[in-house]
């Protein structure tokens, strides 16, 4: 019977049981851990609601049809379950819902659930490296334009030749202008703050 159950709760992620409370299963996605390169598994885990325990009709139709009998019949039949499954736990303690974890008492009678470890089948984390292949080409969108990765490269190989190009005019220009700066400078500095000729006229009368 668990296995009909838990084929239920892993497609509707809850199932709920009368008289007891509701199981969920969340789900967390893959993730990728890049200190050590390798990409961790998609996790899940159960919760339990002890203030929820109604199923709804599409859960006794699926009983229905799983044990080829009536609605009205699988109503009955998980009702009977249901109580079964609490009567075990006040006797036993507790009762393994296998793949799904532990329904137990505590000390003062209140249903309690511990949730199964996680089944690490087809859930181990997988080594991600990366790939770089070489001359591979795909689509890029520039602009409002469709252009390959090839297009671009040899675009951007091109701005870059014609950008080397122009490099020597603008170096031969920065050099005359040090050149002029350190040639002021050198006058300044022999000749004082003064431009022109410095010489005096002696005017005889």
């Amino acid at each position: 019977m668990f296995q009909v159950l838990n084929a239920y709760l892993f497609q509707h992620r809850s199932i709920s049981i009368p008289g007891l409370g509701t199981i969920y299963l969340e789900t967390f996605s893959a993730s990728v851990d890049v200190a050590d390169r390798i990409i961790l598994p998609p996790l899940y885990q159960f919760r339990f609601d002890k203030y929820f325990d109604s199923p709804d009709r599409e859960f006794f139709a699926y009983i229905a049809s799983q044990q080829n009998v009536l609605d009205y019949e699988a109503i009955k039949w998980y009702n009977e379950f249901s109580l079964d499954l609490r009567n075990r736990i006040r006797q036993e303690d507790k009762v393994e819902w296998e793949g799904v974890g532990t329904l137990k008492k505590d000390e003062g009678g209140n249903i309690m659930f511990e949730p199964a470890p996680p089944n690490g089948l087809f859930l181990t984390p997988v080594p991600a490296l990366r790939v770089n292949r070489e001359n591979a080409q795909h689509t890029l969108l520039v602009g409002d334009q469709e252009r390959t990765n090839v297009e671009m490269n040899e675009w951007l190989l091109d701005e870059e030749e014609a950008s080397t190009k122009r490099k020597p005019w603008w170096i031969a220009a920065l050099i005359l202008a040090i050149l002029a700066l350190v040639a002021l400078g050198w006058h300044f500095y022999n000749n004082g703050w003064s431009i022109g000729n410095q010489n005096s006229l002696i005017i005889l009368r």
